[in-house]
Formats: structure tokens, sequence, C-alpha cells
């Protein structure tokens, strides 16, 4: 297999080849390389978080006291901000690559924001369980998931006044599109989930009491359905493996769609929504490593960290700081901006965030400073972390140069630059690296990844 579709293969289905993968890969052509990803993958491994500290606090009598009630959201946001960083770890150290990137797809697709530290570990390894499986039972199991059920609204779903939200999002977000559903349809499938609850400890609970047992019509049929019924009914449609499919590829191929190539995957997929199956046939296919799509997506905040990780890695000593570093480029892990998600493609830069993205790769890996001369938003942001000079670093970091040596040692520059570098670099950027100086490679490396097109990926 090329280098170019190896890396190009392992930035979309991952975050960046390291010399450990490209040797591991580069003597093996496309079907090995492809097979060795999904097999790496699937297995499942749960992300936890240690919560024995706070299970008092799942006596419900107990939060009535208002003192209680705000030790425990204290409690609760340092263990968010520790989940949050375990995450980032995960993603930054995992073998399991394509798991953990196809988890981090679904969960900007079933988008869900929740503040019980108890559920949000139970939704997020439900989205990493189902990642590669049925996408059937996937929507199945997350319309019964403590955290999407409460963040829908669909607990308040009763027989006696179903609330829409759960139904019109299910359709709208998660399975069709706008457009192929009428308002008489999210009107008959609330009341399929009249009913759906859960106990304190995040475990589905069906209220038959909730529950309306009645006829009803649905994108053309009728029964006494539930919930499951209505998720089965929509599968039937083709344009449900469309929906996702064309998701599939605005994320992992181009953000301009190709509607005929989304048409062949649709073909795949809905012959029996298997996830794995969809994607496998997306990394084999020959138009994926298509000139036009390597290095054609603005890389997100997430897949820019973890990314620069890969390749020199590094300690956060601190949950805040991970956090610090989401927050300013845009993409807090667990804190989507709404039901949405994130929109992605140019979304992720503007003047500020770009600033940051060129500079940080200084600030992470050689502790520089951020200058906060110039007025602006930008200084804005710095300002609280800036403004006590006994604070004389943005993070708290080790960096471990001595794995990047032994990885790289032996690389020329040249090929340092190819393997850090996806698309195709201008003519002015080529005449300012040969300004570079090539006495050391840790100033080399992150002056590369300080490069507009390191952007890209």
């Amino acid at each position: 297999m090329k280098a170019k579709d190896i890396q190009h293969l392992f930035w979309r289905a991952g975050f960046g080849e390291n010399p450990k993968t490209f040797q591991r890969n580069t003597y093996k052509n496309r079907s090995q390389v492809v097979n060795d990803l999904f097999l790496r993958s699937n297995s499942y491994h749960e992300l936890q978080i240690d919560t024995t500290d706070l299970n008092h606090f799942k006596d419900i009598s107990l939060l009535q006291n208002k003192a209680k009630r705000m030790e425990f959201r204290k409690l609760t946001i340092e263990k968010f901000k520790e989940y949050n960083m375990l995450w980032v770890n995960r993603l930054m150290n995992s073998d399991q690559v394509l798991r953990e990137r196809m988890t981090l797809f679904w969960a900007n697709h079933f988008v869900c924001r929740d503040t019980n530290i108890f559920h949000v570990p139970q939704y997020n390894n439900t989205l990493r369980m189902h990642a590669l499986g049925h996408f059937g039972d996937f929507v199945k199991a997350i319309s019964k998931e403590a955290s999407m059920l409460k963040y829908l609204n669909n607990k308040q779903n009763r027989k006696q006044k179903p609330n829409e939200n759960f139904a019109r999002e299910l359709m709208e977000l998660f399975t069709l599109g706008e457009g192929h559903y009428t308002e008489e349809d999210i009107k008959e499938s609330a009341r399929a989930f009249t009913g759906y609850n859960h106990n304190i400890g995040g475990e589905f609970v069906f209220r038959r009491i909730h529950h309306d047992y009645g006829f009803k019509s649905f994108l053309g049929h009728t029964g006494r359905y539930d919930g499951d019924d209505i998720i089965d009914i929509i599968l039937e449609q083709k344009q449900c493996a469309r929906f996702i499919c064309k998701k599939i590829y605005s994320y992992f191929v181009n953000d301009i769609i190709d509607e005929d190539k989304v048409e062949e995957l649709t073909t795949v997929f809905y012959k029996d929504y298997n996830i794995e199956n969809v994607m496998r046939h997306l990394f084999l296919s020959d138009w994926f490593y298509d000139k036009k799509h390597i290095g054609s997506k603005i890389k997100s905040p997430i897949e820019f960290l973890v990314g620069m990780v890969q390749t020199v890695p590094v300690n956060f000593n601190s949950p805040k700081d991970v956090l610090k570093i989401q927050k300013l480029l845009g993409q807090v892990l667990l804190d989507p901006p709404n039901v949405a998600g994130w929109k992605g493609g140019r979304s992720w830069i503007d003047s500020n965030t770009m600033m940051l993205r060129l500079k940080l790769p200084s600030i992470i890996l050689a502790n520089a400073k951020i200058s906060i001369k110039e007025k602006g938003a930008f200084e804005d942001s710095f300002k609280r972390y800036y403004s006590s000079p006994k604070n004389n670093r943005f993070v708290n970091v080790d960096v471990d140069w001595k794995t990047f040596e032994v990885s790289y040692g032996n690389r020329s520059y040249e090929e340092l630059k190819q393997h850090l570098i996806v698309p195709q670099i201008s003519n002015g950027t080529e005449s300012y690296l040969k300004t570079l100086s090539q006495n050391s490679k840790r100033d080399y490396v992150v002056q590369l990844m300080s490069l507009p097109e390191y952007q890209m990926c």
C-alpha cells in the first residue's frame, strides 16, 4: 500500500499514523491493512470513571438538602473534567483507533448532553459498544439511554400528554433527515415512545401505565406500535440508509458530497444496516484514495490535538488544561453546542481559533508563552490564564521527546515533512521551509505543526 494512502486512511479512520503504524502496514496490500484496522477494533473496552465516592448521592432524599445539592454539583463538575480527560487520553493512546474514531463520529450524530456523572459514562460506552455494529440495534439502544431520555424530554412523554421532542429529532437528525416525514408522523411516533423512563441507576424502565397502547399510523403503516416498532419501520425506508451514508461520506471522505458515491454506500448499508460492512466498503474503495480527497478536510479541534500527540507524546498533568484547550479551539467533548452537534468543516476556523492552532504546537511542546500585547478577542480569551505572573505556563505537560527521537531519529527532515503534512504544500510554504534550520528535529517538528497546511487532513 502506498505511503500516501496509508497516511490518508489513518487520518480518516484514526488520528494520524506514526512510524510504528507505517512500518506495520507498508508491505501489506490495501485489503490486509484494512482488515488489520478492523481486527484491532473488534473488541470493546468500556471507558469508566470511579464514582464510588459519590454513590451516597444516589439517595434522592439527600439531594433535597440545598447544601448537599451544591456539594454534589461541585464534585460532579470535577468528575466531568476527569472523564473528559480520560476520553481524550483514550483517543491519544488506544490501539483500537477505528472504534474510537467511530465513537467520536457517533457522538456528533446521536448528540446528547447530560449533567449526571452516573449516566454520562453509560451513554458514552453505548456509543462505543455499537460503533461498528448493527445500526438498528444502535438506535434502539440510544432511545432507551437515560441521558437521551432526559435530553430530549422523553421521560415526560406520557399517554395523557405526548412529548414530541425525541420523536422529531429521531427522524430529523438521527435517521431520515428533514422532508421525509410529516408532522402527523411525529405525533404518532411520539405516542409509540410513551412510557419510556429510567431508574436512578440509569437502567431503562418501561412505565406501562404511561404507554399509549392504541393504534398508530406511521409512514404508511398502522399498528399498536411501541418505540422499537417505529425504529424498525424507519429502517425499512432506504432514505434512512442514505441519510447515514451521506453523513459518513461528509465526515470520512469530503465535505463536498458526491451523490453517486453516497448512493453506492447506501446500497451496501441498506442490505443489512451493518456499520462495519459499509465502513469496510468505504476504506477498500479506489475512489476513497482519490487525490481530491487527500488533505481536503479541516481537522476538528480534537483531531488536531490528538494528531499532534500521536507524533510527539504528551502527558497532560491537569484535566483543566485539556478542557481549556478544547474550549478555546471550539470543541469540548461531552458538551456539544446543541442537538445538531458541531457543524464541522470551515466552522472550525475563524481568526481566533486559527491563531491558536498555529501557536499551540509551540505552546504545548516548547513551553512558548502567548503574547497579549495586541488587543482583541483572542487576547481576551487568554487574559484570565495569564493575569498572574506566577502562572508562567499555559499548560502543565510532560513532553516525551525521547519517544519522538526513537521514532524519528533515523528519518530525514524531508521524510518528517512528508509524514506530518498531508495536503500539497504551497510554493510559499516550501520557500519558508527552506529557510528553517535543520539542526534540531524537535524544533523542526514544532515548526511543521505550526504551518497552515498542518490544519488539513
